[in-house]
């Protein structure tokens, strides 16, 4: 297919956003193009254009949950909920789970398996308040804005 024909398509279809793998299944690159049709699967045209795995990925997927554009409320049909999580760069595609991980933020931290997501061993406080996790004394500590 030439370069042409790509940016037709490109013209009259849906957007869409792709992750590009390595070979260990991270992500190197994640880039926006057509979306996927019943006469093209992008993912394979995107795969062999940059000679890698080129996954679809929801850019409102949020663990495993669809979100309305710009939105915290759940999008009402959830069939473009996919992959779990919207890729990133240095996240892992798990093809087990069908699912984007981002990269572990701490060691102690454990994966929900449901959402994909990692979580911290307390929960981050509900008070309003500004926190940051602090791993050596496996708590969160309120970030102080004032000088």
């Amino acid at each position: 297919m030439n370069f042409y024909k790509v940016r037709v398509i490109f013209k009259f279809n849906k957007m869409g956003h792709y992750a590009l793998l390595n070979n260990d299944n991270f992500v190197i690159q994640v880039i926006t193009g057509g979306g996927d049709s019943d006469d093209i699967m992008f993912e394979s045209l995107y795969g062999d254009l940059h000679n890698c795995i080129a996954k679809r990925t929801s850019y409102n997927t949020r663990g495993g949950v669809h979100y309305e554009k710009n939105s915290s409320t759940p999008s009402i049909s959830q069939s473009k909920a996919f992959r779990k999580n919207y890729a990133g760069i240095g996240y892992y595609y798990d093809s087990i789970r069908d699912a984007f991980i981002p990269p572990k933020p701490y060691p102690s931290w454990t994966l929900n398996e449901e959402t994909c997501l990692w979580e911290s061993p307390i929960p981050y406080p509900n008070d309003g308040k500004m926190y940051k996790w602090n791993e050596e004394t496996g708590n969160w500590e309120e970030i102080n804005l004032t000088r």
